[in-house]
């Protein structure tokens, strides 16, 4: 997962229904169950309990495990990012990278929601990098979505029996959600009624700047408050201090007039800082500018993965043509907890300034977007239950 990327936005042009490949592969069938990477009710990798140790400035803490909610009222599909080393443009459907994507994104809302996620044909690393170097790579692009389509349509027909869902995706992820949500939920009145999130980071959504609906999407718009549903949280995560430079992948609108859609996933409608529920593996090997992370100074985690709660804030920034998630380190060398985090994305020993918080997108919020899908299980409940439509609420 070291080269997670979104093609740049022109493969949103290249993922149309008039691209066309000169072979067209096999369609996956999704009604086999063996095509899904995760789903409700089985054994995989979505269902497994993440042992987490949580992190406080005085330093280790208790120690908890994500568990799988008996019948919640929710679906989340999710749809992984771009992780695949598979030789060629698309990858197989034999699962490795992927199974690491989903512990870490997409586990953890098993706890809230019922999560699908089905197995694509993803671009490859080896895609992304053909495509940085301008070689044409729309057919890898179409076969991708196809899959993700064929998956969403099965998913509705076989699998949903009209509950409501929140999209989740990341990267290569959130690219196909948001041709998904353009072209087969705000088309479908009835499906888009029952969206009660699309949770897309790292890709750019354009919005018209001050407006929360226009660009990507003609009908859904941005989250602008806490407890709103039907509605879109978008983010591209960068330090506070490396504002998307000229030429960024992520961050800048390459149209005038336009932005690119940023909502706090901690606090949707905020302005200000935020303080941040983050979730991270302790055993990553992901280079880190400045070496690696000492969590603390009482030694290495004695879980997989670690909760660190505030140690980060984040803010939304507009700022014409750039929007984006700018981050915040709220250090205190005489605590016990690390005073860094990664994110970067390194290649070849360099880390690419354009890209941003690229991997940290999701760890960074992880806790805070479990607690805005609890809050909107507690309200489906509450409808499901006939006893009427409450206000989620929000702990910040």
């Amino acid at each position: 997962m070291r080269l997670l990327i979104a093609a740049a936005a022109s493969l949103l042009v290249a993922i149309t229904p008039s691209s066309a490949q000169p072979t067209k592969p096999a369609t996956v069938d999704y009604a086999q169950d063996s095509s899904w990477l995760c789903l409700p009710g089985r054994a995989d990798v979505c269902s497994a309990p993440l042992a987490t140790v949580a992190l406080n400035a005085s330093g280790y803490g208790s120690i908890g495990k994500s568990v799988p909610a008996k019948d919640p009222p929710l679906d989340c599909f999710y749809v992984y990012p771009t992780v695949s080393r598979d030789n060629g443009m698309n990858s197989d459907l034999n699962m490795n990278e992927e199974n690491f994507a989903a512990a870490a994104q997409a586990a953890r809302f098993s706890s809230v929601c019922k999560v699908y996620a089905p197995k694509y044909r993803q671009m490859t690393v080896g895609a992304i990098l053909a495509f940085s170097a301008g070689q044409d790579i729309s057919a890898s692009a179409v076969l991708a979505y196809s899959d993700v389509l064929h998956a969403w349509r099965n998913f509705l027909a076989t699998r949903n029996s009209d509950r409501p869902f929140v999209l989740i995706g990341h990267s290569q992820g959130s690219l196909h959600l948001i041709q998904l949500i353009a072209r087969e939920i705000e088309t479908n009145p009835t499906v888009a009624s029952r969206m009660k999130l699309a949770i897309i980071p790292g890709f750019d959504v354009m919005v018209p700047q001050g407006k929360l609906v226009g660009g990507d999407f003609k009908k859904t718009p941005l989250c602008s408050k806490a407890g709103e549903t039907g509605c879109v949280i978008a983010w591209t995560s960068f330090r506070e201090n490396n504002v998307p430079p000229a030429g960024a992948i992520f961050g800048i609108a390459t149209q005038p007039g336009m932005t690119v859609a940023c909502v706090n996933p901690a606090k949707p409608g905020a302005k200000d800082w935020v303080p941040l529920d983050s979730y991270w593996a302790s055993k990553s090997t992901y280079d880190v500018p400045g070496g690696p992370i000492v969590w603390s100074t009482e030694g290495d985690p004695p879980t997989p993965w670690v909760r660190v709660d505030g140690l980060n804030s984040g803010q939304c920034v507009n700022d014409g043509q750039r929007g984006y998630f700018s981050i915040r380190t709220n250090a205190d060398p005489k605590d016990k907890r690390t005073d860094r985090i990664g994110g970067e994305v390194g290649v070849a020993g360099m880390f690419i300034p354009g890209w941003g918080m690229h991997l940290a997108d999701m760890p960074l919020v992880q806790g805070d977007l479990i607690r805005l899908v609890g809050d909107l299980n507690v309200t489906a409940s509450l409808e499901k239950t006939g006893t009427g439509p409450k206000q989620a609420t929000s702990r910040r």
